[in-house]
């Protein structure tokens, strides 16, 4: 089984285990220049919303960095608490929990929102 096999079965399998539990999750996704995050309703796969550095409301002068990615993680906690929805589950997207994943993560949790 090669790598890029391994790591779909894995996210399949991690997926289809919140679709039975149907908790909220935070979806993220990143290149180099931006960051995206979205809260997705896993029982039904609807996305709930997005915040990106590449939208017009963005004030930051650069979207690839660690200051942009809290932003966004605060702005993805302030809308979701505003929809009702405090404890949510934090999909990384297999991108490893460092540099600006984990300060997404940290601004979403001291927005409020509990993983």
């Amino acid at each position: 089984m090669s790598k890029e096999t391994a790591r779909i079965r894995r996210s399949k399998k991690l997926r289809a285990n919140l679709h039975k539990n149907g908790t909220m999750r935070i979806c993220i996704s990143k290149s180099l220049k931006n960051i995206t995050a979205q809260l997705i309703d896993s029982s039904n796969g609807v996305v709930l919303i997005t915040i990106s550095t590449q939208q017009k409301t963005f004030d930051g002068k650069s979207g690839g960095n660690i200051e942009a990615a809290k932003k966004v993680g605060a702005e993805v906690a302030k809308k979701a608490l505003n929809l009702g929805h405090k404890k949510v589950t934090f999909d990384r997207s297999g991108y490893k929990y460092h540099g600006r994943v984990k300060a997404l993560a940290d601004g979403a949790r001291d927005g409020g929102l509990e993983f």
